[in-house]
């Protein structure tokens, strides 16, 4: 796409009350309702409605700027293939970037395998690290969600997480937050069992309980707990997980065996 900012004629640090007085002027000279254009014109208002859309949405214009940079990266390069450079590198800040470039640039295959690699074979690697805390939560989010798509249920699990953590540790939150926790909520209660291995899923489970979510989610992780500590043989812990789990839900459904077997 254009460069929003160009389209609507403010600087990229410009505030969203500037962005709107702009839309608004430039709107007069080409909307349809307001004066008679050809279809050139009708074109070109079309292109503004989209630039001011996306600069009005702190989510859209986040991966927009953070896109922007990239291109703008290479463009000033010319011959110079920014991809190339990075996977002629294997520090990890090269790799990190490599993730999310490819990600942005229609690679989300070879964005999840290098992602994938590096949890692997390098020790204590962070995305994080690497990025500001804006683009890490815009880019990690969509990082899981190709995840999740590709059935890596735990790796998009920990990438939600240090995305949650990561926003607590700050004294406001992003509009799109409450998406970020759908996605875990969902992750959480329908992928891991079944899918994983019942350890790496009550892994997730557990740390889940300090990440916010409600008491009723809570008491649903308890309970898939218990289902999975039961199967692998540790009725103890199974009936303790589903006490603590009706403790904070006592209307959670159940089949009536585990409700005699463990209340």
């Amino acid at each position: 796409m254009e460069d929003c900012y160009k389209i609507l004629g403010v600087n990229p640090k410009a505030t969203i009350a500037e962005i709107k007085t702009a839309f608004r002027k430039k709107a007069k000279t080409l909307h349809p309702d307001l004066s008679k254009q050809d279809a050139a014109s009708t074109k070109a208002f079309q292109k503004l409605l989209k630039a001011y859309q996306i600069l009005c949405d702190s989510y859209q214009r986040s991966i927009f700027d953070f896109e922007r940079t990239a291109s703008k990266q290479t463009e000033q390069k010319k011959s110079f293939d920014y991809r190339e450079w990075l996977l002629s590198r294997e520090d990890d800040e090269s790799r990190s970037k490599l993730i999310f470039f490819d990600l942005l640039h229609n690679r989300e295959d070879d964005a999840v395998a290098e992602f994938k690699r590096m949890m692997t074979s390098r020790l204590n690697f962070s995305l994080a690290r690497w990025f500001s805390r804006e683009d890490f939560m815009d880019l990690g989010y969509i990082l899981a969600e190709e995840l999740i798509f590709r059935s890596e249920y735990y790796d998009a699990y920990l990438l939600l997480a240090q995305v949650i953590r990561m926003e607590y540790s700050y004294s406001y939150f992003r509009n799109f937050f409450p998406e970020v926790m759908s996605l875990a909520r969902n992750l959480l209660k329908t992928k891991l069992a079944g899918n994983i291995h019942d350890e790496l899923a009550l892994d997730a489970w557990e740390d889940a309980l300090d990440l916010g979510f409600t008491k009723k989610d809570n008491a649903f992780f308890l309970k898939l707990m218990s289902e999975a500590y039961d199967r692998i043989g540790d009725s103890h812990t199974a009936a303790l997980c589903l006490q603590k789990a009706f403790m904070l839900d006592s209307g959670l459904g159940v089949s009536e065996k585990p409700k005699r077997k463990y209340r």
